[in-house]
């Protein structure tokens, strides 16, 4: 398998971490979507992905050449196809429960302060900073509300799985705008968990910098 990411990039670190949770080895190739490179809008790369998004999965399947993009769609995925660790857990209210904080992140939170829509409010006269704290604040609450009745060391448990994947890139994200976990104990919780998670130290956005 083949990844195409970007080490900044959280959907990106969302799929890293499930590739590393799944003991999957995969062969790295950045895209660098920063402002400066945009590499995501070279011709090479749209037609493999025609969003011009990270990441994109390469990978065999029966001898077909199959190109996967969207993180939600790659970590299913790998889940149905390597079932073990699982990631989801097996009650379909957990299991639900799991995909709808995954969801408060993938469509509520990261898509509306990511690098396009902030250059967006820059150029409408806005401050992006200020806009994207909002976003990731709002965001993050509700789903410390969602959680909080929970005591578990991970959001669906005592094991890593699906929702992390999704809410501890978006905190370490939110850790970058110096936004305050002070009222959110749950998610200062979980982050501490993930943390110390060997899938997240071996896939960390901070190895792209060494």
């Amino acid at each position: 398998m083949k990844l195409y990411h970007f080490w900044l990039s959280s959907c990106s670190w969302r799929v890293r971490a499930a590739l590393a949770a799944k003991g999957l080895e995969v062969e790295l190739e950045v895209v660098d979507i920063s402002a400066q490179a945009m590499q995501q809008d070279s011709l090479a790369y749209s037609v493999r992905n025609p969003m011009r998004q990270v990441p994109t999965l390469v990978f065999d399947d029966g001898g077909v050449v199959r190109e996967l993009g969207q993180s939600t769609a790659i970590i299913e995925y790998l889940e149905e196809r390597y079932p073990e660790p699982a990631l989801l857990p097996k009650e379909p209210w957990q299991r639900a429960r799991a995909r709808q904080v995954a969801e408060m992140v993938n469509s509520g939170i990261q898509p509306l302060q990511n690098i396009r829509i902030l250059e967006r409010v820059s150029a409408q006269g806005g401050d992006s900073g200020e806009w994207a704290i909002s976003v990731i604040d709002r965001g993050l609450q509700a789903i410390e509300s969602v959680l909080a009745s929970r005591a578990a060391a991970f959001c669906m448990g005592d094991v890593l799985g699906f929702a992390d994947l999704f809410v501890y890139p978006q905190i370490y994200n939110a850790q970058r705008f110096n936004i305050s976990f002070e009222g959110m104990p749950t998610l200062a919780r979980i982050a501490e968990s993930c943390a110390a998670h060997p899938a997240f130290i071996a896939t960390h956005p901070d190895l792209g910098a060494e």
